[in-house]
């Protein structure tokens, strides 16, 4: 007969030693699967924080001026300047000569809501007359206060002095601000596979070697850049038209984002993130990966139809058509809804063709049609006198849900 003496059959302290043997490795294994992954998260955390550019020169011209910049009137609300370089150094020699200069291609005021509902991103033309105040040069020299065009500030100041001009112009407090060259576009749109436009008419335009036909076209990074940068063979060969075009391609780049679950998958989120970081210089408050998360938390809830995109009211410059100026009232009106963190609506049409009381400004103090269709309810208020409550002001833009072809 079988014993426990033959070692033919465990007995009850044999099964436990070796069910504490097995728990024991497992536990180990386990301990080291945790520390390898966790290892891998921490140098990939490493890694994307360090592609950041850290921009102190900024914050230290910016503390010099600190007196002088608007207050915050909205807590919790955030201003955001996204400003796209094309610089022509390094790997984007490429598009262009490369002088030593740098410009602003675009500039964008992106305004989330304290809420964290709605989010408002303004383009300033380029060629927009204002008053740029004295700024500090990369040599350490100062300009002269002086009525330049928009983009005059970046070249001779940076992002310094190009806040230091948008804060002058709007009264808006900037709290953050990115620089982005070409290659961090590029590498975005290509990191999301592409992201699809769709053309009302043919495109053939031989400085950005463009060449599509009219419909949709899943656009991968050199062909989204092309896009949003040309100007002269593109619609009526203006500076707004590129900014309209710019806007919408930015509304389809956050829908592809949103909708492909890209924020909720690390093995898709991970890729896109080095792109973004591997070409973005920023304010201190942004320099890592959690300045970057605490931003981007705030603006996953807000859903494509409540991201607007508007430039801000401009005409031509009354003594030089081919510069633009502010037009007043309804430039003001603007900053002042978004220095109070106050609702404003934005149609797709011209305002003369969905206002009864219009000007050239291209606002709409009715808002009839956005009203009335229930959408925009919520955003009346109150006149301060008691009264019938009265529509938010409409300007013309888009939002990220709104279709390139509509």
């Amino acid at each position: 007969m079988l014993g426990p003496g033959n070692g033919s059959s465990p007995t009850g302290a044999g099964r436990t030693r070796r069910r504490r043997r097995w728990l024991r490795y497992t536990a180990i294994g386990a301990a080291f699967l945790v520390l390898v992954v966790g290892g891998a998260g921490w140098i990939a955390y490493e890694k994307l924080s360090g592609n950041i550019r850290e921009d102190t020169d900024a914050a230290s011209e910016l503390a010099r001026y600190e007196k002088e910049r608007p207050t915050v009137l909205v807590d919790g609300a955030q201003n955001l300047l996204l400003i796209g370089s094309d610089s022509r150094a390094g790997e984007n020699g490429k598009y262009g000569r490369n002088d030593g200069t740098q410009r602003s291609d675009t500039t964008i005021l992106l305004h989330v809501a304290a809420d964290r509902k709605s989010a408002t991103a303004v383009s300033f033309p380029r060629d927009l007359m204002v008053d740029v105040p004295a700024c500090r040069t990369s040599d350490g020299t100062r300009t002269e206060p002086m009525f330049a065009m928009f983009n005059y500030a970046f070249e001779v100041g940076g992002s310094a002095c190009t806040i230091r001009t948008v804060e002058k112009m709007t009264g808006i407090r900037i709290d953050h601000h990115m620089v982005v060259d070409f290659q961090g576009f590029k590498n975005m749109v290509d990191a999301v596979d592409g992201v699809e436009v769709c053309l009302d008419k043919p495109i053939d335009d031989p400085d950005s070697h463009l060449k599509l036909a009219a419909g949709r076209h899943l656009l991968d990074g050199e062909q989204a850049l092309g896009y949003v940068r040309a100007r002269k063979t593109l619609g009526n060969g203006s500076d707004t038209d590129r900014m309209d075009r710019q806007q919408r391609f930015l509304g389809a780049l956050v829908e592809k984002v949103q909708s492909n679950g890209v924020l909720l998958n690390p093995a898709r989120l991970y890729p896109v993130l080095d792109a973004a970081t591997s070409s973005l210089t920023t304010d201190p408050g942004l320099a890592s990966l959690r300045g970057l998360y605490d931003l981007v938390r705030g603006l996953r809830g807000i859903s494509t139809d409540r991201l607007q995109f508007l430039t801000v009211p401009r005409e031509s410059y009354v003594y030089n058509a081919n510069r633009d100026q502010l037009v007043e009232p309804a430039a003001e009106q603007l900053f002042t809804r978004l220095r109070t963190d106050a609702p404003l609506v934005v149609t797709k049409e011209t305002p003369a063709d969905t206002q009864t009381e219009s000007d050239s400004s291209g606002i709409s103090e009715e808002g009839d049609e956005y009203v009335e269709s229930g959408d925009y309810e919520e955003e009346w208020e109150e006149d301060g006198k008691g009264s019938s409550p009265s529509p938010a002001p409409t300007f013309r833009g888009n939002t990220a849900a709104q279709d390139g072809c509509g």
